[in-house]
């Protein structure tokens, strides 16, 4: 079961914006593989940094405003808020190790 929270437009500000916490967001679809071969990642850091992270998805297909806001293009992409302000984005499959490296320092 993934501990990553569902992020669209209609929760955006509240779950992303608004965290008192760092925000690690994925953007993916449900037919990519590198997405689906990071989910446990994800769900993994999830576990790990509760409380201090919080770890959100993006479906592409569903929630075309925020993909053209955030300027994606190919999936996934991995974008990281701290305090409302987008601070970093990397895109395509990353290792837990490169994941971590994203957020760690914000922490």
């Amino acid at each position: 079961m993934s501990t990553s929270i569902p992020i669209g437009e209609a929760n955006f500000e509240a779950e992303v914006l608004q965290a008192p916490i760092p925000v690690l967001i994925e953007f993916w679809a449900p037919w990519c593989g590198p997405c689906r071969m990071m989910a446990p990642l994800l769900d993994e850091l999830a576990e790990a940094y509760a409380g201090t992270l919080k770890v959100a998805k993006i479906n592409v297909d569903e929630e075309p405003r925020l993909v053209e806001r955030h300027g994606i293009a190919s999936v996934p992409v991995l974008v990281v808020y701290k305090q409302g302000e987008l601070i970093r984005q990397k895109t395509g499959a990353q290792t837990k190790g490169v994941i971590e490296n994203l957020f760690k320092d914000l922490l």
